[in-house]
């Protein structure tokens, strides 16, 4: 049977985005990097949509914050207490457009799957503290790179001075 229309895409190049997300990084938040971590999913630049995988130690806060978009959350594992109640594995959680709230803490090691339709913004008592949408998300996600790369560099260039320290040694013993 034949379709009515053309239904064939326009763009030759689109493409569906997929992440291997088992091999992904898990990147430090830089407000907590020792209990709050993020893998990259997705960002769309077009949409200002973006999505992530948390994963929140037991005891990991993240400060009072307003949605400038919806948002939907999926619990993976854990708990996570907001707005005085508890969300657990397998809880799903549509948050509309304007949405406030206060804290949101990792009552135990928590993972989640986070999609927001546009930016997050952080508050403190009479100022805002931070922001959070699609390009602080790559902005983060680059820096984590360069910060591997950098590190790499370094133990690279620390290996070939421990070598050219061992030649020299063996060679005084050899003499």
């Amino acid at each position: 049977m034949a379709l009515p229309q053309e239904i064939r895409p326009i763009n030759s190049e689109l493409m569906d985005a997929i992440t291997q997300s088992s091999d992904a990084d898990w990147i430090p938040n830089p407000d907590d990097p020792e209990r709050a971590f993020m893998r990259v999913l997705w960002t769309g630049e077009e949409s200002g949509r973006w999505m992530v995988h948390f994963r929140w130690l037991k005891g990991y806060v993240a400060p009072p914050h307003k949605h400038l978009s919806a948002a939907h959350t999926y619990i993976l594992s854990g708990k996570l207490k907001v707005r005085g109640g508890t969300f657990n594995a397998g809880d799903y959680v549509h948050e509309a457009n304007g949405m406030v709230h206060g804290a949101t803490t990792a009552l135990e090691d928590t993972e989640y799957l986070f999609m927001c339709d546009g930016p997050v913004i952080f508050f403190g008592k009479d100022e805002f503290t931070g922001y959070l949408g699609w390009e602080e998300i790559r902005r983060m996600q680059q820096a984590h790179e360069a910060a591997k790369k950098k590190a790499a560099v370094r133990k690279r260039t620390t290996s070939k001075k421990r070598v050219t320290a061992r030649k020299r040694t063996t060679k005084k013993k050899a003499a």
